[in-house]
């Protein structure tokens, strides 16, 4: 996990185009999301899932559980861990997903932060207690935020996520990982980090040769 961290989503996404381990157009949010909480943050982790509605109160009747059973189900994934949050309202953000005393709870149960495309509260709160928060807004109340289902599939801006992926988020976004490819995604990720380490190096000397920096790139492009 720590040296995947330490690549940004770019060259990850980067490093599984190159293994063609799925199309160049998928696996990854559309723009939409930023790291609320502020700075540069980058968390992965495996997803834990949930999906909520805030507009409204819950009808008699519907299905809707508790937090506390989620959080039940949330210490069965292995860690670190995600929350991943859809709010399935027609216009999402409603009302907060997130406060300072859920983000509490959730940290309490090894999750690294949350990805939503509903809203979050609390801002500096979450900030001071280094949480970070990859959502599409922000408000002031819960509305009548309500559970709706835990433990399934959800979409958080067009990248379909299920319980126990590895996602990896950062100030570009959100990315799945292909778990089963990690190894190989790591290998083609260093020898990339290295070829382009040699062509910054030939762009910031002096008496550039532009037969060797075409070289470079020939190679770059041609990494397997």
């Amino acid at each position: 996990m720590n040296e995947l961290l330490s690549f940004d989503t770019c060259k990850i996404a980067n490093a599984i185009e190159v293994l063609k381990l799925r199309l160049r157009n998928e696996g990854f949010t559309q723009p939409g999301l930023r790291c609320v909480t502020g700075g540069f943050p980058a968390i992965i982790g495996y997803a834990v899932t949930s999906k909520v509605r805030c507009a409204n109160p819950p009808m008699r009747g519907a299905t809707s559980r508790d937090l506390t059973d989620w959080w039940a189900k949330l210490r069965e994934r292995p860690v670190p861990r995600v929350a991943v949050i859809q709010d399935i309202d027609d216009q999402p953000g409603q009302g907060a997903v997130l406060s300072q005393m859920h983000a509490e709870v959730l940290r309490s149960l090894q999750c690294c932060g949350v990805v939503t495309n509903g809203s979050v509260r609390n801002i500096p709160s979450l900030a001071a207690m280094s949480f970070p928060a990859f959502a599409c807004h922000v408000t002031m109340s819960h509305a009548y935020v309500h559970l709706v289902d835990f433990g399934v599939p959800v979409e958080i801006l067009g990248l379909d996520v299920s319980p126990g992926d590895l996602i990896h988020a950062d100030v570009h976004g959100v990315l799945s990982i292909p778990a089963q490819h990690v190894d190989d995604i790591l290998r083609v990720a260093r020898e990339r980090e290295q070829r382009l380490t040699k062509i910054v190096d030939l762009c910031r000397g002096t008496g550039v040769s532009f037969d060797r920096l075409k070289a470079e790139i020939h190679e770059l492009e041609n990494l397997q």
